[in-house]
């Protein structure tokens, strides 16, 4: 990270996707709220949804639609197992995919999970000025990605360019 501008915290929203859990036991939500907070961000909302395509992609549209919203963080349901359909829900409403940010992730997974990680179907992209990550669902998978890439991408300072200057209203641009 270079640059000597201040930080521009963004607004944040993050989905929990689990048929099981529940406000006192999701972990991973939790977990991407404290590094987003503790990075200088603000939270938006914080839901959880069933694995549903039609719930998840009702409450992902509506945060889409809501200029207070700049970053959606999605976690859960990207696996192959049962009703997991994340990716399903989620990239016929972006207007761009970020096909780097799968490969990224997976890449870093990989040192800590072995080949397990290409059953990760994590994905990234943009909608109405809007960005958008799924997450795996486990505390770990949410963890690394914040780590790894989320905590540089979204910092409006980071150089040479990151994800924050194009949803900043004033800014729309890698930098300014």
């Amino acid at each position: 990270m270079s640059g000597n501008d201040e930080q521009i915290g963004l607004t944040i929203a993050v989905l929990t996707v689990s048929d099981t859990r529940t406000a006192e036991n999701d972990r991973s939500g939790d977990a991407l709220v404290d590094n987003l907070t503790a990075a200088g961000h603000s939270l938006h909302e914080k839901r959880i949804v069933p694995d549903d395509v039609y719930q998840l992609r009702a409450v992902v549209s509506e945060w889409i639609a809501d200029p207070a919203v700049q970053v959606i963080l999605t976690t859960g349901g990207t696996g192959f197992t049962g009703r997991d359909s994340t990716p399903e829900a989620i990239r016929v409403l972006l207007d761009k995919e970020i096909q780097g940010f799968g490969e990224l992730f997976r890449q870093l997974s990989h040192q800590e999970v072995g080949s397990s990680t290409i059953q990760s179907r994590c994905l990234g992209g943009l909608a109405n000025r809007t960005v958008v990550f799924c997450l795996p669902g486990s505390t770990g998978a949410c963890k690394t990605a914040w780590n790894g890439i989320l905590k540089e991408q979204l910092d409006s300072r980071h150089r040479p360019c990151n994800f924050a200057n194009l949803v900043i209203p004033e800014r729309g641009t890698h930098a300014h």
